[in-house]
């Protein structure tokens, strides 16, 4: 059996200094009082993120209802697809405001306004899905900021955001797929 050395938990905190911590400011909840992090600024760029995901959801369920065209059917299902994966995603960002002691914010109004991403106009399929690989590579580069932003300080809402962004990326291959099957050349270098 190892041992260890003094210098190797000479990081780690002691269990009874813990313990301690844990039983002061229950009302913070989860928030304890080693997050680096500012909850303040945290939520306040977490509601635009909520505000961000939901208008891609409606987005995309205005476009899986306006779908028309030969494809549209199977299109119109990886709109449905992409609505459900963004719902989800807002659902997490006000989940973890709400961790932080936030109330997050679905007031409809000002919603576009709070938003990183445009509602769109609709159009032909071909413009519905531009619109959507454009809404799509917006939220990729504002959560890579967001990811870079939050680092160490905060590593819960990093990996979150992080978790988000992988699927973001994943929808912006799809569009892109869809648009050159239906343009016959890629819409992106």
């Amino acid at each position: 059996m190892a041992t260890t050395t003094k210098e190797e938990t000479a990081f780690l905190t002691d269990v009874r200094t813990l313990r301690e911590r844990a039983k002061r400011s229950l009302d913070d909840g989860a928030l304890m009082p080693s997050y680096k992090g500012d909850a303040n600024q945290t939520i306040s760029l977490l509601q635009s993120v909520v505000a961000t995901e939901l208008v891609c959801v409606l987005r995309y369920r205005m476009h899986a209802i306006a779908a028309a065209g030969i494809t549209s059917k199977s299109i119109a299902k990886e709109f449905s697809e992409h609505a459900e994966s963004e719902h989800r995603h807002m659902l997490m960002a006000a989940e973890r405001i709400d961790q932080l002691g936030g109330v997050p914010n679905l007031d409809p109004e000002g919603l576009a306004s709070r938003a990183a991403t445009e509602y769109g106009k609709g159009g032909n399929l071909v413009q519905m899905l531009k619109d959507d690989l454009v809404a799509e590579r917006l939220v990729i580069e504002h959560y890579q900021e967001l990811i870079r932003y939050f680092g160490d300080d905060d590593p819960t809402t990093r990996i979150m955001l992080e978790h988000i962004l992988a699927e973001e990326e994943d929808h912006a291959s799809d569009i892109h797929d869809l648009l050159v099957a239906h343009e016959g050349t890629p819409f992106l270098k």
